[in-house]
């Protein structure tokens, strides 16, 4: 790439992202360099000028894309110049080219096409008749000109005439100005239309007879209609005006006074519409729907990922975890506040095996035993009746013994496939596969991050449509979203799992195991510097990752917090520029030292001490509260200690509950009766928003009130319109 291209991405990126082209540059350098998106967030805020690691992934698919519509416009370019067509306007006009399409229309003409009804006119030596006719001279007679044609191919003047027309045809649909015109047509007024294409009931019903435009239609009914079309339910269509888009394009070639040719330029243009570019056109810009459908399910399903990820944990809880079940029982797992597992069981709480009052026993035992003091749910088959299992025992431990426990409904999304996985038979070789979906389901209310780690993210369950999303694409994406959620909490080198290390930026899987072996072999890590030791760790590596690995109770306090090493000897100088020891660090005694910092002056400090101002700042707040977990500030689980069934629910009712899912048409709300609520988008806020996610995110605890409630169909219709969200925690 020259330097010119890349100056230029440079700058079309800052005015695209409204950022400072300095730091666009240093982005670009350092994401060019091999750096990882979370290490150049955390540890490279001097030349990016703070950007997060959102805005940094965003402006790497940018640059992405940049890079390989140059490469298609060489491509293009090289093969016109190969044929001899070149040309300065069209070299000109490449160069100028913003987009893909627009790079395809102008290389359209000269593509290798397979053989084509004007592609056979050419071969019979009529492409001169063609040309003549197109110039529309007043004075000439396109049937006499075309009676010189006549050959052994070319039967009669008719027929030259036909083959003339294909070529025109062809050559109209080829042209770049007349299919942007069409294209600018078609966003404006083109409706998306759908029909049934087999006569029986569906969730596509509603989609039998239907129409948007095309401008206005939102992408998750895109996706649904999409589907309805590959199941064969529907059939899907873009239609216009096909008189006004024909007139479109004739009005580009036919001139006014351009004799008895003027007719058969019009009757190929016609022809050329209909035949070669509204099938094109209408295939291009369904496309552009689905993927900008795709794209904006994909936003969602990474947004929602991210707030679930970021839950905060509840720590220093004995947790007991209940898979529910009917044949198989409900699986128990009890997990002590660090996650080891204390005991396992199964018990039968549904009624109708009338062993309730053994199960009532058996979970009683454990509870008093392992002093439990939480119960994690499952959402699962049987999970309604074990909820109210639950409640009935908290009931009656708070009447015999005076203990106040509480419960919470976890999603088990992905707890059976972990559960079978060979990662799950390496962690819990001991364990049937059922009692370690209880175990998951335990520690996911411990903390969600470092369990949820361990299942594809497509398994989670906040996500629309996720199975007809480009795979690689939404890989890249949720990959990417639980990287930043891992490397924005840091990681406990001496106790974090395989599945959690490989998510920490620079970590590969093979190195995420190594460092497990090493731990196990040699005991626990004593400092970050012993890291160099593991193999497979080169010096890059170690660079990207160290300072998201934290080390509490580490001899070098620094190692506790999530300033780098390569700052270390910055931290050090702060410290004792403001009159501070190390000893310091993380107690009571460095409360004033953001004043201190003041007195001294931020810019005199920076200049001493060897670091920019993002960097002073971030070493500040870590030394007063190393390994500080950036989840401890939002809103905490909502816990419950009784239930109620959907046929308790009545209009009107104010509930609180939290956000499970956000999606394109509204948000589904946990409000403990297992089954969601929805709240529609119209419902969300008094004032007119474009997306749910504009107001809520997953896990959002929040104020609700029913509107309806369906219990055949078990749908609970909700509102947060007028509902104070004053105490939802």
């Amino acid at each position: 790439m020259t330097q010119t291209t890349q100056h230029s991405h440079i700058q079309q990126l800052a005015e695209e992202f409204d950022l400072n082209p300095k730091y666009v540059e240093g982005a670009v350098s350092l994401i060019d360099a091999g750096n990882t998106i979370p290490f150049i967030a955390r540890y490279r805020k001097e030349a990016t000028g703070s950007m997060d690691d959102q805005v940094l992934r965003k402006l790497g698919d940018r640059l992405e894309y940049l890079r390989g519509l140059d490469t298609r416009r060489e491509e293009a370019a090289r093969s016109i110049t190969e044929q001899g067509a070149m040309t300065p306007d069209l070299e000109k006009s490449l160069s100028a080219a913003k987009t893909l399409a627009e790079v395809e229309d102008l290389y359209r003409p000269y593509r290798p096409k397979r053989k084509t009804r004007a592609s056979m006119a050419k071969a019979r030596g009529l492409q001169p008749l063609a040309e003549a006719i197109l110039r529309q001279n007043a004075g000439f007679d396109p049937a006499a000109e075309a009676a010189k044609f006549v050959n052994d191919e070319v039967p009669d003047a008719a027929a030259a005439l036909a083959g003339a027309q294909d070529i025109l045809a062809e050559q109209i649909s080829d042209d770049a100005r007349c299919r942007a015109e069409l294209r600018r047509f078609y966003r404006a007024f083109g409706m998306v239309r759908s029909v049934c294409a087999k006569e029986e009931d569906s969730v596509y019903a509603q989609y039998y007879d239907y129409a948007e435009p095309l401008s206005k239609i939102p992408g998750h009914r895109i996706l649904a209609l999409d589907r309805g079309e590959r199941e064969g339910y529907l059939k899907v269509s873009v239609q216009v005006e096909t008189d006004r888009a024909a007139a479109i394009t004739a009005k580009l070639f036919v001139h006014r006074n351009g004799g008895p040719s003027a007719a058969i330029v019009e009757a190929a243009a016609l022809d050329a519409y209909k035949r070669l570019i509204h099938p094109s056109l209408e295939t291009e810009l369904r496309g552009e729907l689905s993927d900008a459908a795709a794209e904006g399910a994909i936003q969602v399903f990474g947004d929602n990922l991210r707030q679930l990820l970021m839950q905060p944990p509840i720590r220093g809880k004995v947790v007991m975890g209940l898979d529910p079940g009917y044949r198989m029982g409900c699986k128990v797992a009890v997990v002590d506040a660090t996650g080891r597992v204390l005991d396992t069981g199964v018990v039968y709480p549904v009624p109708e095996f009338k062993k309730v009052d053994q199960a009532k026993a058996a979970v009683k035992r454990m509870i008093r035993q392992d002093h439990v003091e939480l119960l994690a749910i499952g959402n699962g088959t049987a999970g309604r009746e074990t909820e109210q299992f639950a409640a009935q025992v908290i009931r009656e431990l708070a009447e015999s013994d005076g203990l106040h426990l509480q419960y919470m409904v976890v999603s088990e999304a992905g707890a059976s496939v972990y559960s079978a996985s060979k990662l799950a038979a390496e962690e819990f070789p001991q364990f049937d596969v059922n009692l370690r979906s209880a175990v998951s389901i335990a520690r996911r209310l411990q903390d969600p991050l470092a369990e949820l780690v361990k299942i594809d993210p497509k398994a989670v369950g906040v996500g629309q449509y996720q199975h007809d999303m480009p795979q690689k694409r939404l890989n890249e994406t949720l990959d990417g979203v639980v990287e930043d959620c891992v490397n924005s909490v840091g990681v406990d080198l001496n106790t974090a799992s395989a599945p959690l290390l490989r998510r920490v930026a620079g970590i590969t899987a093979a190195t995420a195991k190594n460092i497990v072996a090493r731990r196990d072999a040699e005991g626990p890590f004593a400092s970050r510097a012993e890291l160099k030791k593991v193999k497979g760790l080169g010096p890059k590596a170690f660079e990207q990752c160290a300072g998201f690995l934290r080390l509490p109770g580490a001899k070098n306090k620094l190692d506790e917090t999530a300033v780098h090493p390569e700052s270390y000897a910055a931290a050090k100088t702060l410290l004792q520029a403001c009159g501070y020891r190390a000893a310091d660090i993380g107690t009571p005694a460095l409360d004033d030292l953001d004043a201190r910092v003041a007195k001294q002056g931020v810019a005199k400090l920076c200049a001493e001490i060897g670091v920019g101002e993002p960097t002073l700042r971030d070493i500040v707040a870590e030394l007063k509260k190393p390994g500080r977990d950036v989840r401890d500030s939002l809103p905490k689980p909502l816990l419950r200690s009784d239930v109620m069934g959907i046929e308790d629910l009545k209009a009107g009712m104010e509930l609180t509950g939290t956000v499970r899912n956000v999606i394109d048409f509204g948000a589904f709300v946990d409000i403990g009766v297992h089954q969601d609520g929805l709240v529609h988008i119209s419902q969300i806020a008094d004032r007119f928003i474009k997306h749910p996610r504009d107001v809520l995110k997953v896990g959002d605890v929040v104020n609700v009130k029913v509107l309806s409630v369906d219990v055949k169909k078990k749908r609970i219709a909700l509102t947060m319109k007028g509902v104070s969200q004053s105490k939802a925690r």
